[in-house]
Protein backbone atom coordinates (compact mmCIF):
# COMPACT_ATOMS: atom_id res chain seq x y z
CA UNK A 1 0.00 0.00 0.00
CA UNK A 2 0.82 3.68 -0.44
CA UNK A 3 2.09 5.40 2.17
CA UNK A 4 0.22 8.46 3.61
CA UNK A 5 0.50 12.13 5.47
CA UNK A 6 -2.42 10.40 7.81
CA UNK A 7 -4.33 7.20 8.37
CA UNK A 8 -8.03 7.56 10.35
CA UNK A 9 -9.11 4.03 11.43
CA UNK A 10 -12.76 3.72 11.66
CA UNK A 11 -15.27 5.47 9.54
CA UNK A 12 -17.77 6.47 11.37
CA UNK A 13 -19.07 10.44 12.24
CA UNK A 14 -15.52 11.21 14.49
CA UNK A 15 -13.22 9.30 11.39
CA UNK A 16 -15.10 10.83 8.26
CA UNK A 17 -14.64 14.51 10.22
CA UNK A 18 -10.88 13.73 10.37
CA UNK A 19 -10.40 12.47 7.33
CA UNK A 20 -12.58 15.23 5.88
CA UNK A 21 -10.79 18.31 7.30
CA UNK A 22 -7.67 16.34 6.64
CA UNK A 23 -7.76 15.97 2.71
CA UNK A 24 -9.55 20.00 2.46
CA UNK A 25 -6.00 20.87 4.08
CA UNK A 26 -4.31 18.90 1.03
CA UNK A 27 -3.11 15.95 3.05
CA UNK A 28 -3.36 12.36 1.71
CA UNK A 29 -5.16 10.57 4.28
CA UNK A 30 -6.44 6.81 4.25
CA UNK A 31 -9.61 5.99 6.02
CA UNK A 32 -9.78 2.76 7.25
CA UNK A 33 -13.29 0.91 7.64
CA UNK A 34 -13.48 -2.85 9.08
CA UNK A 35 -16.92 -2.80 8.03
CA UNK A 36 -17.99 -3.34 4.19
CA UNK A 37 -19.47 0.06 3.93
CA UNK A 38 -19.30 2.98 6.33
CA UNK A 39 -22.17 2.70 9.23
CA UNK A 40 -22.71 -1.46 8.12
CA UNK A 41 -21.67 -2.25 12.16
CA UNK A 42 -23.30 0.70 13.72
CA UNK A 43 -26.09 1.05 16.07
CA UNK A 44 -27.57 3.65 16.99
CA UNK A 45 -30.74 4.67 19.78
CA UNK A 46 -30.91 8.55 19.60
CA UNK A 47 -30.88 11.89 17.74
CA UNK A 48 -28.30 13.41 15.95
CA UNK A 49 -27.77 17.08 16.28
CA UNK A 50 -26.74 19.58 13.34
CA UNK A 51 -25.35 22.31 14.46
CA UNK A 52 -21.98 20.66 14.66
CA UNK A 53 -22.65 19.80 10.88
CA UNK A 54 -22.09 23.54 10.24
CA UNK A 55 -18.77 23.64 10.06
CA UNK A 56 -19.24 20.55 7.57
CA UNK A 57 -21.35 21.22 4.85
CA UNK A 58 -23.11 24.02 4.42
CA UNK A 59 -26.63 23.80 4.37
CA UNK A 60 -26.04 20.29 5.74
CA UNK A 61 -30.20 19.89 6.13
CA UNK A 62 -30.91 19.98 1.95
CA UNK A 63 -28.91 16.78 1.72
CA UNK A 64 -28.77 14.48 5.13
CA UNK A 65 -30.35 11.53 4.98
CA UNK A 66 -32.90 12.48 7.77
CA UNK A 67 -35.80 10.37 8.59
CA UNK A 68 -37.55 12.79 10.47
CA UNK A 69 -36.85 16.30 11.94
CA UNK A 70 -37.06 15.76 15.89
CA UNK A 71 -40.15 18.81 16.78
CA UNK A 72 -41.52 16.99 20.21
CA UNK A 73 -38.87 15.88 22.95
CA UNK A 74 -40.23 14.32 26.22
CA UNK A 75 -38.97 13.06 29.50
CA UNK A 76 -40.58 10.31 30.81
CA UNK A 77 -40.04 8.85 34.73
CA UNK A 78 -41.88 5.54 35.23
CA UNK A 79 -42.74 2.86 37.60
CA UNK A 80 -44.46 -0.74 36.75
CA UNK A 81 -48.09 1.09 36.06
CA UNK A 82 -47.26 4.92 36.29
CA UNK A 83 -45.58 7.72 33.88
CA UNK A 84 -45.03 11.15 34.53
CA UNK A 85 -43.56 13.06 31.36
CA UNK A 86 -42.19 16.46 30.60
CA UNK A 87 -43.32 17.21 26.71
CA UNK A 88 -42.20 19.93 24.45
CA UNK A 89 -42.71 20.45 21.14
CA UNK A 90 -41.70 23.48 18.55
CA UNK A 91 -42.52 23.80 15.60
CA UNK A 92 -39.26 25.82 15.44
CA UNK A 93 -36.83 22.72 15.05
CA UNK A 94 -39.31 21.75 12.06
CA UNK A 95 -37.65 24.45 10.26
CA UNK A 96 -33.95 25.81 8.96
CA UNK A 97 -31.56 25.41 10.68
CA UNK A 98 -33.39 22.52 12.24
CA UNK A 99 -32.14 21.27 15.64
CA UNK A 100 -31.94 17.64 15.78
CA UNK A 101 -33.11 14.49 13.24
CA UNK A 102 -33.47 10.74 13.55
CA UNK A 103 -31.15 9.28 11.17
CA UNK A 104 -30.29 5.50 9.87
CA UNK A 105 -26.49 5.65 10.74
CA UNK A 106 -25.90 3.12 8.26
CA UNK A 107 -26.93 5.83 5.64
CA UNK A 108 -25.93 8.96 7.51
CA UNK A 109 -22.68 7.20 8.34
CA UNK A 110 -21.54 6.60 4.47
CA UNK A 111 -22.98 10.38 3.39
CA UNK A 112 -20.26 11.75 5.62
CA UNK A 113 -17.61 9.27 4.72
CA UNK A 114 -18.78 9.86 1.10
CA UNK A 115 -18.02 14.08 1.39
CA UNK A 116 -14.44 13.09 2.78
CA UNK A 117 -13.67 10.85 -0.18
CA UNK A 118 -15.09 13.90 -2.44
CA UNK A 119 -12.71 15.93 -0.54
CA UNK A 120 -9.54 13.59 -1.14
CA UNK A 121 -9.43 11.31 1.12
CA UNK A 122 -9.30 7.43 0.22
CA UNK A 123 -11.65 4.94 1.74
CA UNK A 124 -10.63 1.47 2.30
CA UNK A 125 -13.29 -1.05 3.62
CA UNK A 126 -13.42 -4.20 5.03
CA UNK A 127 -9.95 -4.13 6.20
CA UNK A 128 -9.23 -4.51 10.27
CA UNK A 129 -6.29 -2.56 11.61
CA UNK A 130 -4.39 -5.38 13.50
CA UNK A 131 -1.66 -3.04 15.41
CA UNK A 132 0.14 0.28 15.69
CA UNK A 133 3.69 0.22 13.91
CA UNK A 134 6.15 2.46 16.11
CA UNK A 135 9.79 3.22 15.31
CA UNK A 136 12.34 3.02 17.02
CA UNK A 137 11.73 5.59 19.44
CA UNK A 138 8.36 4.40 20.19
CA UNK A 139 6.78 6.74 17.75
CA UNK A 140 3.64 5.48 16.19
CA UNK A 141 4.26 5.76 12.58
CA UNK A 142 1.69 3.87 10.63
CA UNK A 143 -1.17 0.81 11.06
CA UNK A 144 -0.71 -2.86 10.07
CA UNK A 145 -4.18 -4.43 8.54
CA UNK A 146 -5.12 -7.84 8.10
CA UNK A 147 -4.83 -7.36 4.13
CA UNK A 148 -1.89 -9.28 2.35
CA UNK A 149 1.08 -6.90 2.26
CA UNK A 150 -1.27 -4.41 4.50
CA UNK A 151 1.56 -2.31 6.13
CA UNK A 152 1.02 0.96 5.79
CA UNK A 153 2.90 4.21 6.66
CA UNK A 154 1.98 7.33 8.13
CA UNK A 155 3.12 10.67 9.93
CA UNK A 156 -0.05 10.63 12.36
CA UNK A 157 -2.44 7.69 12.98
CA UNK A 158 -5.84 8.66 14.50
CA UNK A 159 -7.84 6.85 16.09
CA UNK A 160 -11.56 6.22 15.81
CA UNK A 161 -12.29 3.13 16.50
CA UNK A 162 -15.38 3.30 18.94
CA UNK A 163 -15.76 2.10 22.69
CA UNK A 164 -13.21 -0.30 23.02
CA UNK A 165 -10.50 0.75 21.25
CA UNK A 166 -7.80 -1.37 20.79
CA UNK A 167 -5.39 1.16 19.51
CA UNK A 168 -5.66 3.47 22.32
CA UNK A 169 -5.22 0.60 25.14
CA UNK A 170 -2.35 -1.08 22.64
CA UNK A 171 -0.21 2.66 22.48
CA UNK A 172 -1.48 2.40 26.57
CA UNK A 173 -3.33 5.50 26.91
CA UNK A 174 -6.02 3.93 28.83
CA UNK A 175 -5.24 3.63 32.36
CA UNK A 176 -8.69 2.93 34.30
CA UNK A 177 -10.59 0.83 31.22
CA UNK A 178 -13.22 -0.81 32.98
CA UNK A 179 -16.14 -2.32 32.38
CA UNK A 180 -18.16 -0.31 35.03
CA UNK A 181 -17.93 2.84 32.61
CA UNK A 182 -19.60 1.10 29.90
CA UNK A 183 -22.99 0.66 28.92
CA UNK A 184 -24.24 -1.47 25.95
CA UNK A 185 -27.32 -0.40 23.86
CA UNK A 186 -29.84 -2.85 22.49
CA UNK A 187 -32.74 -1.68 19.93
CA UNK A 188 -35.58 -3.43 18.35
CA UNK A 189 -36.44 -1.35 15.40
CA UNK A 190 -40.81 -1.81 14.49
CA UNK A 191 -42.45 -1.54 11.53
CA UNK A 192 -45.81 0.63 11.30
CA UNK A 193 -46.92 2.30 8.09
CA UNK A 194 -46.43 6.38 8.26
CA UNK A 195 -49.75 7.78 8.74
CA UNK A 196 -50.56 5.11 12.20
CA UNK A 197 -46.63 6.56 13.84
CA UNK A 198 -48.40 10.25 13.18
CA UNK A 199 -51.57 9.84 14.48
CA UNK A 200 -50.63 8.11 17.68
CA UNK A 201 -47.50 10.42 18.29
CA UNK A 202 -49.01 13.47 17.70
CA UNK A 203 -47.02 14.36 14.20
CA UNK A 204 -47.61 15.44 10.98
CA UNK A 205 -45.55 15.51 7.67
CA UNK A 206 -41.48 14.80 8.27
CA UNK A 207 -41.74 15.98 12.20
CA UNK A 208 -40.42 13.33 15.08
CA UNK A 209 -40.78 12.53 18.48
CA UNK A 210 -37.41 11.63 20.73
CA UNK A 211 -38.75 9.87 24.65
CA UNK A 212 -36.05 8.89 27.31
CA UNK A 213 -37.32 6.95 29.67
CA UNK A 214 -36.15 6.32 33.33
CA UNK A 215 -37.51 3.70 35.70
CA UNK A 216 -38.01 0.99 32.95
CA UNK A 217 -34.87 -0.90 33.35
CA UNK A 218 -36.11 -3.01 36.54
CA UNK A 219 -33.29 -1.93 38.81
CA UNK A 220 -30.56 -2.12 36.55
CA UNK A 221 -28.66 1.02 36.32
CA UNK A 222 -29.90 2.54 32.72
CA UNK A 223 -32.69 3.65 30.91
CA UNK A 224 -34.94 3.49 27.87
CA UNK A 225 -35.55 5.20 24.49
CA UNK A 226 -38.17 5.87 21.91
CA UNK A 227 -37.84 7.91 18.54
CA UNK A 228 -39.53 7.76 15.86
CA UNK A 229 -38.15 7.14 11.79
CA UNK A 230 -40.51 7.29 9.09
CA UNK A 231 -42.30 4.37 8.50
CA UNK A 232 -40.77 2.38 11.81
CA UNK A 233 -40.07 3.10 15.37
CA UNK A 234 -36.91 2.16 17.56
CA UNK A 235 -37.51 1.30 21.03
CA UNK A 236 -34.73 0.26 23.35
CA UNK A 237 -32.62 0.48 26.45
CA UNK A 238 -29.39 1.34 27.62
CA UNK A 239 -28.06 -0.48 30.40
CA UNK A 240 -24.83 -1.11 33.04
CA UNK A 241 -22.76 -3.60 32.09
CA UNK A 242 -22.07 -4.61 34.92
CA UNK A 243 -25.33 -3.86 36.78
CA UNK A 244 -26.81 -6.34 33.86
CA UNK A 245 -24.28 -8.60 34.70
CA UNK A 246 -25.68 -9.20 38.21
CA UNK A 247 -29.19 -8.89 37.91
CA UNK A 248 -29.07 -12.07 35.91
CA UNK A 249 -31.76 -10.62 33.31
CA UNK A 250 -31.44 -10.46 29.79
CA UNK A 251 -31.68 -6.61 27.57
CA UNK A 252 -34.62 -8.76 25.64
CA UNK A 253 -36.66 -9.10 28.21
CA UNK A 254 -36.41 -5.37 29.51
CA UNK A 255 -37.24 -4.29 26.42
CA UNK A 256 -40.44 -6.29 26.37
CA UNK A 257 -41.03 -4.92 29.51
CA UNK A 258 -40.89 -1.63 28.19
CA UNK A 259 -42.89 -2.09 25.07
CA UNK A 260 -45.80 -3.75 27.66
CA UNK A 261 -45.90 -0.36 29.72
CA UNK A 262 -49.04 1.27 29.26
CA UNK A 263 -47.24 4.54 28.01
CA UNK A 264 -45.85 2.74 25.58
CA UNK A 265 -47.91 -0.01 24.30
CA UNK A 266 -50.60 2.02 22.77
CA UNK A 267 -47.96 3.52 20.35
CA UNK A 268 -46.37 0.09 19.45
CA UNK A 269 -49.57 -1.50 19.18
CA UNK A 270 -49.34 -4.13 15.64
CA UNK A 271 -46.18 -3.36 14.83
CA UNK A 272 -43.65 -6.02 13.24
CA UNK A 273 -39.69 -5.98 14.40
CA UNK A 274 -37.56 -5.35 11.27
CA UNK A 275 -34.41 -5.36 13.24
CA UNK A 276 -32.56 -6.48 16.84
CA UNK A 277 -29.36 -4.65 17.30
CA UNK A 278 -26.48 -3.97 20.18
CA UNK A 279 -24.18 -1.89 20.88
CA UNK A 280 -21.54 -1.14 23.80
CA UNK A 281 -21.37 2.80 24.70
CA UNK A 282 -18.61 4.71 26.98
CA UNK A 283 -20.78 6.25 29.83
CA UNK A 284 -18.37 6.77 32.30
CA UNK A 285 -17.90 10.71 31.07
CA UNK A 286 -15.05 12.95 31.76
CA UNK A 287 -13.16 10.74 34.53
CA UNK A 288 -13.04 8.00 32.62
CA UNK A 289 -11.55 8.97 29.52
CA UNK A 290 -7.67 7.75 28.19
CA UNK A 291 -5.03 9.66 27.33
CA UNK A 292 -5.97 11.40 23.85
CA UNK A 293 -2.52 11.35 22.09
CA UNK A 294 0.62 9.83 21.99
CA UNK A 295 3.54 10.82 19.72
CA UNK A 296 2.10 10.53 16.31
CA UNK A 297 -1.15 9.02 17.33
CA UNK A 298 -4.95 11.08 18.25
CA UNK A 299 -7.74 9.44 19.73
CA UNK A 300 -11.37 10.48 18.91
CA UNK A 301 -14.97 9.55 19.02
CA UNK A 302 -16.30 6.85 21.28
CA UNK A 303 -12.63 5.76 21.44
CA UNK A 304 -11.80 9.14 23.35
CA UNK A 305 -15.17 8.09 25.55
CA UNK A 306 -17.14 11.31 24.07
CA UNK A 307 -20.42 10.34 24.92
CA UNK A 308 -22.23 12.58 26.73
CA UNK A 309 -24.45 10.80 28.87
CA UNK A 310 -26.11 13.05 31.76
CA UNK A 311 -30.00 12.36 31.44
CA UNK A 312 -31.39 15.30 30.41
CA UNK A 313 -28.23 15.41 27.59
CA UNK A 314 -27.85 12.26 25.63
CA UNK A 315 -25.84 12.92 23.02
CA UNK A 316 -22.71 11.05 20.94
CA UNK A 317 -22.77 11.93 17.48
CA UNK A 318 -22.20 15.62 18.14
CA UNK A 319 -19.45 14.58 19.85
CA UNK A 320 -17.86 12.23 17.45
CA UNK A 321 -17.60 15.09 14.58
CA UNK A 322 -16.81 17.72 16.99
CA UNK A 323 -13.70 15.67 17.95
CA UNK A 324 -12.86 14.29 14.87
CA UNK A 325 -12.93 17.71 13.11
CA UNK A 326 -10.40 19.01 16.04
CA UNK A 327 -8.38 15.84 15.44
CA UNK A 328 -7.86 16.75 11.51
CA UNK A 329 -7.49 20.53 12.42
CA UNK A 330 -4.34 19.61 14.48
CA UNK A 331 -3.00 16.77 12.52
CA UNK A 332 -2.76 18.93 9.80
CA UNK A 333 -1.24 21.26 11.62
CA UNK A 334 1.51 19.35 13.10
CA UNK A 335 2.15 18.13 9.65
CA UNK A 336 2.63 21.61 8.39
CA UNK A 337 4.98 22.03 11.20
CA UNK A 338 6.84 18.87 11.04
CA UNK A 339 5.91 17.83 14.78
CA UNK A 340 3.52 15.25 15.13
CA UNK A 341 4.99 14.57 18.97
CA UNK A 342 4.38 15.82 21.90
CA UNK A 343 3.72 19.13 20.63
CA UNK A 344 0.60 17.93 18.64
CA UNK A 345 -0.57 16.42 22.01
CA UNK A 346 -0.72 19.88 23.68
CA UNK A 347 -2.28 21.55 20.49
CA UNK A 348 -5.30 18.44 20.47
CA UNK A 349 -6.15 18.93 24.56
CA UNK A 350 -5.92 22.18 24.03
CA UNK A 351 -8.18 22.84 21.32
CA UNK A 352 -10.44 20.52 22.70
CA UNK A 353 -11.11 22.39 25.73
CA UNK A 354 -11.49 25.33 23.43
CA UNK A 355 -14.36 23.81 22.36
CA UNK A 356 -17.57 22.06 23.58
CA UNK A 357 -16.19 18.93 23.18
CA UNK A 358 -14.67 18.24 26.27
CA UNK A 359 -15.72 21.72 28.06
CA UNK A 360 -19.38 20.23 28.15
CA UNK A 361 -17.51 16.53 29.50
CA UNK A 362 -15.67 18.33 31.93
CA UNK A 363 -18.56 20.51 33.26
CA UNK A 364 -20.97 17.58 33.57
CA UNK A 365 -18.14 15.23 35.26
CA UNK A 366 -20.47 14.48 38.39
CA UNK A 367 -23.83 13.93 35.88
CA UNK A 368 -23.12 10.41 34.97
CA UNK A 369 -22.53 9.31 38.29
CA UNK A 370 -25.99 11.04 39.45
CA UNK A 371 -27.95 9.76 36.86
CA UNK A 372 -26.78 5.75 37.31
CA UNK A 373 -26.70 6.37 41.23
CA UNK A 374 -29.21 3.90 42.84
CA UNK A 375 -31.24 6.32 43.98
CA UNK A 376 -31.93 8.30 40.61
CA UNK A 377 -32.70 4.91 39.26
CA UNK A 378 -34.54 3.11 41.81
CA UNK A 379 -35.86 5.17 44.67
CA UNK A 380 -36.40 8.44 43.31
CA UNK A 381 -39.17 7.01 40.07
CA UNK A 382 -40.94 5.57 42.54
CA UNK A 383 -41.16 8.62 45.07
CA UNK A 384 -41.84 11.19 42.14
CA UNK A 385 -44.42 9.56 40.77
CA UNK A 386 -46.40 8.16 43.98
CA UNK A 387 -46.36 12.02 45.13
CA UNK A 388 -47.79 13.24 41.97
CA UNK A 389 -50.43 10.63 42.30
CA UNK A 390 -51.50 11.81 45.50
CA UNK A 391 -51.35 15.10 44.62
CA UNK A 392 -54.09 14.83 41.51
CA UNK A 393 -56.22 11.95 43.51
CA UNK A 394 -59.46 13.84 44.66
CA UNK A 395 -59.89 12.30 48.59
CA UNK A 396 -63.80 14.41 48.71
CA UNK A 397 -64.82 14.14 51.45
CA UNK A 398 -61.32 14.46 53.17
CA UNK A 399 -60.00 17.98 52.95
CA UNK A 400 -56.62 18.43 50.87
CA UNK A 401 -53.59 17.41 53.00
CA UNK A 402 -51.27 20.26 50.99
CA UNK A 403 -47.32 19.51 49.77
CA UNK A 404 -45.77 19.78 52.71
CA UNK A 405 -47.89 16.63 54.28
CA UNK A 406 -47.97 15.04 51.05
CA UNK A 407 -44.58 15.32 50.53
CA UNK A 408 -43.60 14.17 53.58
CA UNK A 409 -45.84 11.00 53.32
CA UNK A 410 -44.27 9.52 50.45
CA UNK A 411 -40.83 10.41 51.57
CA UNK A 412 -41.33 8.40 54.63
CA UNK A 413 -43.20 5.41 52.39
CA UNK A 414 -40.24 5.60 49.86
CA UNK A 415 -36.98 5.98 52.66
CA UNK A 416 -36.18 8.72 50.97
CA UNK A 417 -33.82 10.76 53.29
CA UNK A 418 -33.74 14.66 53.24
CA UNK A 419 -29.78 14.71 53.45
CA UNK A 420 -29.74 12.15 49.78
CA UNK A 421 -32.00 14.59 48.35
CA UNK A 422 -29.81 17.70 49.27
CA UNK A 423 -26.71 15.78 48.57
CA UNK A 424 -28.14 14.63 45.27
CA UNK A 425 -29.88 18.08 44.34
CA UNK A 426 -26.34 20.23 45.25
CA UNK A 427 -24.50 17.49 42.82
CA UNK A 428 -26.95 18.09 40.20
CA UNK A 429 -27.09 21.97 40.71
CA UNK A 430 -22.85 21.72 40.07
CA UNK A 431 -23.46 19.48 37.26
CA UNK A 432 -26.63 21.34 35.34
CA UNK A 433 -26.07 24.98 36.59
Amino acid sequence: MTDFDAIVVGAGPAGAAAALRLAKAGRSVLLVERGPFPGAKNMYGGVIYGRILDEVVPRWWEQVPVQRWITRRATMITTAEQALSIDYRTQAWGREPYNGFTAYRAEFDSWLAGHAERAGAVLLCSATVTDLIRDANGRVVGVQTDRPDGEVRAKVVIACDGVHSFLARSAGLYDNFSAEHITVGVKEVLGLPRQVIEERCGLTGDEGLDIEILGCTKGVPGGGFLYTNRDTISVGVVLSVTGLAKAGVRPEELIARLKAHPSIAPILAGAQLKEYTAHTIPEGGYDAMPKLAADGLLVAGDAAGFCLAAGIWLEGVNYAIGSGLVAGEVAAGALAAGDTGQAMARAYDKALRDTFVLADHAKLRRAPHLVLSDRVQTQYPAFICDLVEQVFTVTNPQPKAGMRRWFGAQRRRHDVKLRHLAADALTGLRSFG
